[in-house]
């Protein structure tokens, strides 16, 4: 959904326009997902290449978004699932849309609604850095990089669910560059932060039990990035058909240093 459908009160980021329930049929590959809307299969968009978890898709409830925008292959786009039964009166939803988590930060930025890790006086988006377009320059001197993991979603699965075995995630290259990128950025700047940012209500970021097979080196150059100072911060946003709320803000730098993690409160 573009940055202009969406506006905030209360705290709320709300969307233009309330999102519409559906089911998934399947995922026939990694940029369409068939969904149910009341009796008829519509091809969606799949906001997300990779993977979602390990399950399977088939029948899980899902919110749609939809775009009237004429040179779209597809009118909706699939934002969030389920992993609760059909029937529950009130799903609780996990976005999949990684490109609105970085739209989601910026409201929240510019809106001051993630005072725990920063106050925004300024925010620029998508900006250069080394070899690197960083998501944010906020206040001129910190860099923020936002990550949306979705290879192991931390949620219960009933037993309705049903999973497959996945082979470990191999992508890393990019994760590495930009975290590399932030850490010497701190030459010039005061502050750097990865954002590892959750579109459900996850409980505390954990590498997943299938882990990169470049985990070691991952973690190698996450760990020298947080030595030079960089911090790691989890936001999690709640959503629902009408909009997104800023869950918790959770520093999580010491769980890759001994450095120990900042006071809560605005920087």
């Amino acid at each position: 959904m573009p940055a202009e459908d969406i506006h905030v009160t209360d705290g709320m980021i709300h969307f233009a326009a309330p999102l519409q329930p559906a089911t998934i049929i399947r995922r026939p590959n990694r940029f369409i997902i068939e969904a149910d809307i009341t009796g008829t299969s519509v091809a969606c968009h799949c906001p997300t290449t990779g993977r979602i978890g390990n399950f399977v898709l088939d029948g899980l409830p899902c919110l749609l978004s939809r775009s009237d925008n004429p040179a779209r292959k597809t009118t909706h786009t699939v934002e969030a699932i389920s992993l609760d039964p059909p029937d529950a009166p009130e799903p609780t939803w996990i976005g999949i849309n990684q490109n609105a988590a970085n739209r989601y930060i910026e409201t929240a930025l510019r809106h001051n609604l993630l005072t725990d890790m920063i106050t925004a006086r300024t925010v620029l988006c998508e900006q250069a850095l080394g070899h690197s377009r960083l998501d944010f320059l906020v206040n001129d001197d910190t860099y923020i990089e936002v990550k949306t993991p979705l290879q192991h979603v931390q949620a219960p699965l009933g037993r309705h669910i049903r999973t497959r075995r996945q082979a470990p995630f191999d992508s890393t290259d990019r994760m590495i560059r930009h975290i590399g990128e932030l850490g010497d950025s701190l030459g010039g700047h005061q502050r750097a932060i990865l954002i590892v940012c959750f579109l459900y209500d996850n409980p505390g970021f954990q590498v997943g039990p299938n882990p990169s097979t470049r985990h070691a080196a991952v973690r190698t150059k996450v760990a020298a990035a947080v030595d030079q100072g960089v911090e790691i911060w989890q936001v999690n946003f709640l959503l629902d058909a009408n909009g997104v709320r800023v869950g918790r803000q959770t520093e999580l730098t010491a769980q890759f240093t001994q450095r120990p993690a900042r006071p809560a409160g605005p920087h």
